[in-house]
């Protein structure tokens, strides 16, 4: 591939994707600094693997498995430790009044603190199906596993999400 092609690629995934690529990344190691070095990585890495890519799966899925691994490699190494969350879920919704924004925003913070919570496993395919909008046969190629499992990780996080949020419901009414 020539130079100029892969940087016009490059280019293009870091406009169209750069911003869910920070998301994703944001899900595994909860700290924005890191975050930012960690799709730093993930882009340089994309760009020196092009030649490689042989096109069995979208740029999207290809670069996004990418995110996911250097994301598992932090968390494996003596850098990690655990972090609190401080991420926000955002509202693109447009409301009529600052009560209505506030409790949507209150809502948001709730259900994003809840998926945050969730083991990584339920958390990240949750991300990327909710989220990152991906189907089950991409996220099976992102995260390296079968679609069964993908559908399985994601039933059984909804629930665990479920029984998390009807909890907070009953100590939030206490």
């Amino acid at each position: 591939m020539r130079i100029e092609e892969k940087e016009r690629l490059l280019n293009e995934s870091m406009e169209q994707f750069g911003d869910y690529v920070k998301k994703l990344i944001f899900t595994y190691v909860q700290d924005i600094h890191r975050t930012e070095d960690i799709v730093q990585e993930v882009f340089i890495k994309f760009y020196k693997s092009l030649d490689c890519f042989e096109g069995r799966s979208s740029l999207k899925t290809y670069l996004y498995r990418i995110a996911v691994n250097e994301s598992k490699n932090y968390l494996k190494s003596w850098h990690y430790r655990k972090l609190e969350l401080t991420a926000k879920v955002k509202c693109f919704h447009k409301r009529d009044s600052l009560e209505e924004d506030y409790i949507q925003k209150e809502h948001n913070q709730t259900i994003a603190k809840l998926v945050n919570e969730l083991p990584i496993k339920y958390r990240e395919v949750i991300w990327l199906y909710y989220y990152v909008e991906l189907s089950v046969s991409e996220i099976a190629y992102v995260l390296k596993c079968s679609p069964n499992t993908v559908k399985t990780r994601l039933a059984r996080g909804r629930r665990k999400a479920k029984i998390s949020f009807e909890e907070s419901d009953v100590i939030n009414e206490h």
